[in-house]
């Protein structure tokens, strides 16, 4: 019998370089295949009762790579500098079915548990979880405006609706809002696409530019460290302060409030632009200051308009609401 999956759990890097691979591009979970199947977030406790996680990230032809936590899942309980394991795995075979193996334990993964065993003894089990922003679905308040909600999309220039599992959403097609934004609210919505054997800045990528001026970088970044250029980063700027990224396919929120930068009389700013960010309900950017990132509009003084990188990858977005700040 061919071996399964053989997963060390050793703290090696987790491969993150760029690929310009455009095979095996999903957007609907029911066609994406035995690796999404066994890909996702597991969950449970260790003998001693703490909390231990596990991210499982597909790479393609029955890859993986593994993140042990030790704490619990990124924003429930594991926070970043907090005990990790890194580890390759491979799936070997025609079922959602996969044996780990490290340097002392062995186990499983089969219908949506993580089994580990010791010595032939079973020591712990970790259930498949699927987690849900805490903003997820988030109705705009009366005075806010809503750029987007699925019936159309003449609130952007380049506006395109594209229909994902039944559902019309805006894609990620170089859209800019007709309304210009100064001090403001916002929520957004997006989805990356499972893309198994693509890696870095060529997996699900795209970016939410504030005022057109600083980037909010959405990429699929499931699984790695965090930096300022994956999930949740401002561009070239701020890496957020846990990586808060669900895997592809799973609908994630940004909910910002963002504070514009300020301009004398002459044209001089006196005071850089700062953002507070919240992804998937956890706060990533805390009252930050920007400087302008690469990609879209110069900083400048007065309002400019919200703008959706089109980075050649099929990512979307729903849900797009803002509230002006007096």
């Amino acid at each position: 019998m061919k071996r399964l999956l053989a997963i060390t759990l050793l703290m090696l890097p987790l491969a993150a370089f760029a690929a310009d691979t455009k095979e095996d591009v999903y957007t609907e979970a029911k066609v994406a295949g035995l690796d999404f199947q066994i890909q996702g977030e597991y969950a449970g406790t260790s003998e001693d009762g703490t909390k231990v996680a596990a991210q499982v990230v597909a790479l393609g032809d029955g890859k993986f790579d593994v993140i042990g936590y030790r704490g619990g899942l990124p924003g429930d309980g594991w926070e970043r500098g907090g005990e990790t394991k890194r580890g390759k795995g491979e799936r070997v075979g025609d079922a959602a079915v996969a044996k780990i193996e490290s340097d002392d334990l062995t186990g499983e993964i089969k219908d949506g548990t993580l089994t580990v065993m010791k010595d032939g003894n079973k020591i712990g089990e970790l259930k498949k979880v699927v987690r849900k922003s805490s903003t997820l679905g988030a109705k705009p308040p009366k005075d806010a405006s809503v750029l987007f909600d699925g019936s159309t999309a003449d609130n952007f220039k380049n506006g395109k609706i594209v229909e994902v599992e039944g559902e019309k959403v805006l894609a990620a097609s170089s859209p800019e809002s007709n309304k210009l934004l100064g001090d403001h609210t916002m929520h957004i919505e997006f989805r990356t696409p499972f893309m198994p054997k693509a890696r870095g800045q060529g997996r699900g990528n795209s970016g939410v530019y504030l005022q057109g001026r600083y980037e909010c970088q959405v990429l699929d970044s499931f699984g790695l460290e965090g930096e300022n250029n994956e999930c949740g980063g401002i561009y070239t700027v701020a890496k957020p302060a846990v990586n808060m990224c669900f895997p592809p396919l799973s609908w994630q929120t940004y909910d910002i409030e963002f504070k514009a930068a300020k301009y004398n009389d002459k044209g001089e700013k006196t005071e850089n632009a700062r953002t507070t960010i919240k992804h998937n309900g956890v706060v990533i950017h805390d009252n930050i200051e920007l400087k302008p990132t690469p990609g879209h509009h110069p900083e400048g003084p007065g309002p400019d308009h919200l703008y959706l990188q089109d980075h050649g990858n099929p990512v979307v977005f729903r849900n797009i609401w803002v509230v002006d700040k007096k």
